[in-house]
């Protein structure tokens, strides 16, 4: 399809009244209005109890991230990196929030709405923490403070929780991953939500290598036999064929993690998240190290 008639094509739709039922949105009150162009500030406002009217790629949030569960009518607003934005000019939101440096430039969201960006990190390597001041920065934006306290003080309840209830498993070392194909996979460590939260939970790390930026680091799947003594977690995303054919390999079976039978697969937990995903977490550890 030429390149003129897609652009129109994706236009038309993305105007489409009928399609969207655009006229009942636009009479929304502004805090209703308000779309996410990257899922740490979906889960921001859903900790805050807003849904957001537009989330940009819905199919693979539900496959990366899964929880909070979106409502059945949220829009979906394309690619993380590329959204419609002839659709966001047309919903008119009150508030566009974005993840720093990922996606389109600020200069450009701000020609169609206000908006508003957050960092994964404030470069202290603790994301959690960010998030937590990421959440009171966008409850004060929508005027929700008391609830942005609220959530954090029954966080912090649950965190002291789990802490006491996971205290009676054995002391190993957890590995936590993903199998990104068949020949790599994904570990967790310095700089990730993941280690600030094993950190408040009592439990070691046993990936003590390199991490990138947001904490992970990407490597083949042959230097998981580096890790010797330790209890794995492995998160799925959709990937059971993969994980399958990895599974039935020669390599995958003397891995020591396997050969002890400390190797877990678990649902999808978003590795780049804030509260509600440090929540789902402790909820997946709690369930898998019973088993491990």
């Amino acid at each position: 399809m030429p390149d003129r008639l897609r652009r129109r094509l994706l236009t038309a739709m993305a105007l489409s009244p009928v399609l969207l039922n655009l006229p009942a949105r636009a009479g929304l009150p502004d805090i209703q209005r308000v779309v996410a162009l990257e899922w740490l500030p979906v889960e921001l406002m859903m900790a805050l109890g807003v849904a957001p009217m537009g989330v940009a790629e819905i199919h693979n949030y539900q496959l990366w991230v899964g929880k909070p569960d979106l409502p059945a009518n949220t829009l979906d607003l394309g690619l993380r990196t590329e959204p419609n934005l002839e659709l966001l000019t047309q919903l008119k939101p009150s508030l566009i929030l974005y993840s720093q440096g990922y996606g389109p430039s600020p200069d450009k969201l701000e020609r169609i709405a206000p908006g508003m960006g957050f960092s994964f990190n404030e470069g202290d390597g603790k994301p959690l923490t960010s998030a937590r001041h990421s959440l009171v920065r966008l409850a004060q934006r929508l005027g929700l403070e008391s609830r942005a306290d609220q959530h954090l003080a029954e966080f912090d309840r649950f965190m002291l929780q789990m802490r006491a209830r996971l205290a009676h498993r054995a002391p190993k070392p957890l590995l936590l991953m993903s199998i990104l194909d068949s020949r790599h996979a994904i570990v967790f460590g310095k700089g990730s939500l993941f280690l600030e939260v094993l950190d408040g939970l009592g439990i070691e790390n046993a990936w003590q290598g390199e991490t990138n930026f947001w904490g992970s680091a990407v490597m083949g799947i042959e230097r998981l036999a580096t890790i010797k003594d330790a209890d794995a977690i492995c998160f799925d995303h959709g990937n059971d064929l993969m994980m399958e054919q990895v599974m039935s390999t020669a390599l995958w079976r003397s891995f020591p993690f396997v050969r002890q039978q400390r190797f877990k697969r678990v649902p999808a937990v978003w590795f780049y998240g804030a509260t509600l995903t440090a929540q789902h977490f402790c909820h997946i550890l709690d369930s898998a190290l019973e088993t491990t």
